[in-house]
């Protein structure tokens, strides 16, 4: 038997082959993606399952404590090791999937619902109500989104919910000027032209006409926002302002895990990672996706 025999049996199917096997238009989109691509696409579905399903992956429950292997390394009994109450690392970040997709993606809703119809009226409307309201989104771009969420949450308070909004209003303006700039591109469109030839309300042009295609590449960024807005319910509860523990979430384990550094590195050293790895892959998606729209590899 030959090494390349042993490498890869008979009997198993190459990758390359069941492409080839596929109709021509799914073998193209299949092909036309990078790796990069799909591995992105994996792990975002993996947090996924996770944040659905987390007592089907965690080996532990994530608030079971067990004083006689506090901080305790990375091992066969713990494969992501212990925190200070024994509890298990990996068991936590798997449950911390819930709060954290919770965050990205429904703060990521929030602004782009909001801020679709703010664009589209500033778009569609006369130029006084598009001075006003692109110069309130002026004003609210000035300040950093972190920055606008700390504000929202100092009034409102902290906790899951308010987060989700403070976070949620802080990405509008962002939202709101990228919707507006689409629409004043097509309102003149063809299309739209030919929609209030026949008759059609100024509404039904809006809706069914400007607003699907101007928010089609929109869409696409949304994608990067849900990690960057994942990424902003991460820190804003390692300042104590988010998730209040014992609630297993990525952002209460790093800031716990300060007081840890130096005799378990394991405790921080995961869940940051976990935070990078899904930004990362919502930003590579979004990217390629985006690449894509535009025509290109």
């Amino acid at each position: 038997m030959s090494v390349t025999e042993l490498v890869r049996p008979a009997e198993l199917t190459p990758v390359t082959a069941v492409i080839d096997d596929l109709p021509p238009r799914r073998r193209r989109a299949l092909s036309g993606f990078p790796l990069d691509f799909w591995i992105a696409v994996a792990f975002f579905a993996l947090v996924v399952v996770a944040a659905l399903v987390p007592g089907a992956l965690a080996p532990y429950d994530p608030l079971s404590t067990d004083t006689s292997n506090v901080l305790a390394p990375p091992g066969p009994a713990h494969l992501l090791g212990t925190d200070e109450a024994g509890r298990d690392v990996l068991s936590r970040i798997i449950y911390g999937a819930q709060p954290a997709l919770f965050l990205g993606i429904g703060a990521t809703f929030i602004a782009l619902g909001v801020g679709s119809v703010i664009g589209l009226a500033a778009g569609l409307g006369n130029r006084f109500l598009d001075a006003v309201l692109m110069r309130l989104t002026d004003v609210s771009l000035a300040f950093p989104e972190l920055l606008l969420a700390l504000l929202i949450i100092s009034i409102f308070g902290g906790g899951l919910v308010n987060t989700l909004l403070a976070i949620g209003i802080a990405g509008i303006p962002s939202y709101a000027r990228l919707v507006r700039g689409q629409t004043l591109a097509i309102r003149n469109a063809g299309y739209v032209e030919a929609a209030r030839g026949i008759g059609l309300s100024r509404t039904r042009v809006a809706l069914a006409h400007v607003l699907p295609n101007a928010i089609r590449p929109v869409l696409v960024l949304a994608t990067i926002g849900v990690g960057t807005a994942t990424l902003a319910g991460a820190a804003l509860t390692f300042l104590g302002l988010g998730v209040a523990p014992p609630t297993p979430e990525w952002g209460s384990m790093l800031s716990v895990s300060r007081n840890f550094l130096e005799r378990a590195w394991w405790y921080g050293i995961f869940p940051g990672l976990t935070i990078t790895a899904l930004v990362v892959s919502t930003t590579t998606i979004g990217r390629t996706l985006q690449r894509r729209l535009e025509g290109k590899r």
